[in-house]
């Protein structure tokens, strides 16, 4: 944050300053609170130097400011659109005749703001004697309007287009019908005093939140506003004027609103820099919403949870397309730490500290935590790489309800649920309840071996555990996972004296058998990722090599299949062939252990009572829950609905995001009860 003069020099000061915040995934954005220095329409020169400039800025563009700065023009736009304003009359001099005058009526200059000069007056030479000070004054036109004896009140709102937040009604307890809030009312230590909510029925508080949410609409201002209301004796409510820079003072009326509405200070605006960054980005990067205090309480918090979420789905969408189009396969370490780096900043507005685990080769494993104890209540594990190649990665499309790309379903949709979940209990005041712990780990495609005793350290520190990879078509959680061995064989043969053989079908016959050794094993698969063998004539050596993973439910099948892979490296054939066998990565298998039983039943509950359909299933994939011990309640796919992980087709259901989120942001704030 920096605190910039708007003056001429504003656009300097910015070009040092913006290309440092600009540096990161997220834009910078002006927080405009410029009230103009010189000349007429003075809100509008520091927006219009900004879209001039193309940078982002919280409030009114200058077409909004231009309009409802001249009180003149807002009466014009209230008027045609039906909306009840006092009557009014404009002066250029003070011998300007109207024979529909009727007093008392009130005169204030045009385009000023904070009450300036206002006077009310009951006869035409007092009327005249105001214009001809105020013309001489602030040198143009003047308005004089009906006067309106009867209550005030001021209405503040937060948001754009169809979600508006109107903030509790504030009435300006004046006391006396006939008496106006001038400005020194306002400048004055406290001001006049405020009731909030205001004294109204729910009939005449429907009708002026209507009003109000309307005009700002018909206005086109954007983020927030204070619309202030006179009513009559006979309940009538008349519009006087809509500020698009209103008081952000804490003795200022759209604060106490904000105030008796449950927010803090600091709450109140970033709420309003949340709004605005979804009104340009299309994403909220505050993370400051609608406080618990004012959430109904009879609303659960599913419900609270699914009304935020599908109001964010397509932000999450998007921040979705964003991490899938980078490409963090293994070899890219520098895109690894890119989208790290995204995750940590975007956790980091929900209150995560982050702490980052170098790693070279890899790229840099991330830890985040929303406390500042030893123990979380629940661990999250994601990762950041993907397992293709860079010739394979394809980037993120859409398909009716399928969403596509490399990672989506194995990590970057699972990392998204998360994000949607953490925002949405922060939305609902429910986040700081539980003790949140995330890895982020980068070698997920190696078998984990590097983020393996950071798994084991931080999950002995958790009461639960969970990982974002997908769940299947049938809204599979994973209560056990494979095992998983990977193997390098290297086959060779040097050509002798009794002439040449034929070794590559010497060769096909072993691959073949460690294809099959699996087929009468339950729950365990042999899958060849590749193959490839040269012969020659001359005396170089004959040379094959298979890439090849066994994945088993129990250790003692993994020991089996290993014994049967070197059984079968050792059967001797027609060609003497000299067999190495390298295991590369393994990874033990997650059992379906009494306490991951019990928490599987804990958050069936939950999806049950938000109509969110689940199904336990043993998951071939592998994932980091292999390093936690069987100890600690464990449960996998907690991502989205995928198919085809590990393909060219590999996807996620679109409409799974919002369903998962939900049931994860459960999950989360049950392991703070359980635990």
């Amino acid at each position: 944050v920096k605190l910039i003069e708007g003056n001429m020099q504003a656009i300097n000061e910015m070009r040092e300053f913006m290309p440092k915040v600009l540096s990161g995934e997220r834009p910078g954005m002006v927080f405009n609170m410029a009230y103009g220095i010189q000349g007429q329409n003075r809100y509008t020169h520091v927006p219009a130097m900004l879209e001039m400039l193309g940078v982002p800025y919280v409030g009114s563009g200058p077409e909004a400011h231009a309009v409802v700065q001249d009180k003149v023009m807002t009466k014009i736009v209230l008027q045609k659109h039906n909306l009840p304003t006092p009557k009014f009359w404009v002066f250029s001099t003070p011998n300007d005749e109207f024979d529909d005058m009727e007093f008392p009526v009130i005169v204030k200059p045009k385009l000023e703001s904070t009450s300036m000069g206002m006077q009310v007056v009951d006869n035409w030479d007092d009327l005249r004697s105001a214009v001809a000070d105020q013309i001489e004054k602030f040198e143009q036109e003047i308005l004089v309007e009906q006067f309106i004896p009867g209550r005030e009140f001021a209405v503040g709102i937060i948001g754009n287009g169809t979600h508006l937040q109107i903030l509790p009604i504030v009435e300006i307890n004046l006391g006396d019908a006939n008496r106006i809030q001038t400005k020194s009312d306002k400048h004055q230590k406290g001001g006049i005093d405020k009731i909030c909510p205001a004294p109204l029925s729910d009939e005449e508080t429907k009708e002026l939140q209507q009003l109000c949410s309307l005009a700002y609409k018909k206005l086109g201002i954007y983020d927030y506003s204070r619309v202030d209301i006179r009513m009559d004796a006979s309940g009538n409510f008349y519009i006087l004027e809509l500020n698009s820079m209103a008081s952000l003072g804490k003795g200022g009326s759209l604060y106490y609103g904000a105030k008796t509405a449950g927010y803090t200070y600091e709450g109140m605006i970033n709420k309003i820099l949340d709004v605005a960054a979804e009104r340009y980005f299309g994403q909220s990067f505050a993370g400051n919403e609608k406080p618990e205090e004012v959430l109904d309480k009879k609303r659960p918090l599913k419900v609270v949870l699914r009304s935020y979420l599908r109001s964010h789905q397509t932000s999450l969408e998007k921040f979705l397309e964003q991490m899938v189009n980078i490409n963090s396969s293994i070899t890219n370490t520098d895109e690894i730490n890119r989208l790290g780096a995204l995750l940590s900043k975007r956790l980091l507005h929900l209150g995560f500290k982050p702490e980052t685990h170098h790693e070279f080769d890899v790229g840099n494993h991330f830890y985040l935590k929303n406390h500042d104890s030893q123990e979380n209540d629940i661990l999250i594990l994601g990762h950041l790489d993907t397992s293709y190649t860079n010739r394979d990665f394809a980037r993120y499309y859409k398909e009716g309800n399928k969403l596509f790309g490399s990672g989506i379903g194995d990590s970057k949709g699972g990392l998204v649920v998360m994000v949607g979940a953490l925002q949405a209990l922060r939305f609902a005041r429910s986040l700081k309840k539980t003790k949140v712990g995330i890895l982020l780990t980068s070698d997920d495609s190696l078998g984990g071996k590097h983020a393996k005793k950071l798994v084991e350290d931080y999950s002995k520190k958790s009461k639960f555990v969970v990982d974002l990879k997908c769940g299947n078509a049938e809204g599979g959680i994973a209560t056990s996972c494979s095992g998983y061995t990977r193997y390098h064989i290297d086959m060779s043969h040097m050509h002798d004296r009794s002439g040449i053989k034929d070794v590559i079908p010497s060769m096909c016959r072993k691959v073949l058998d460690w294809k099959k050794m699996s087929s009468k094993l339950i729950d365990a698969r042999t899958l060849i990722y590749n193959f490839s063998c040269t012969t020659s004539l001359g005396r170089s050596p004959d040379f094959g090599r298979l890439e090849l993973e066994s994945r088993y439910r129990t250790e003692d099948q993994g020991k089996l299949l290993d014994k049967k892979m070197r059984t079968i490296a050792k059967k001797k054939d027609e060609v003497k062939l000299d067999v190495h066998i390298h295991k590369d990565v393994t990874r033990a298998p997650v059992l379906n252990t009494e306490e991951t039983e019990k928490f599987y039943s804990e958050v069936a509950k939950l999806a049950k009572s938000a109509e969110i359909k689940i199904k336990p299933y043993h998951r071939y994939i592998t994932s980091d829950l292999s390093y936690v011990s069987s100890t600690i309640p464990d449960l996998g796919s907690m991502g989205p609905l995928g198919e085809n992980i590990g393909t060219a087709n590999e996807y996620i259901q679109r409409d799974s995001i919002i369903d998962r989120s939900i049931l994860l942001a459960l999950t989360i704030n049950h392991c703070s009860k359980s635990a």
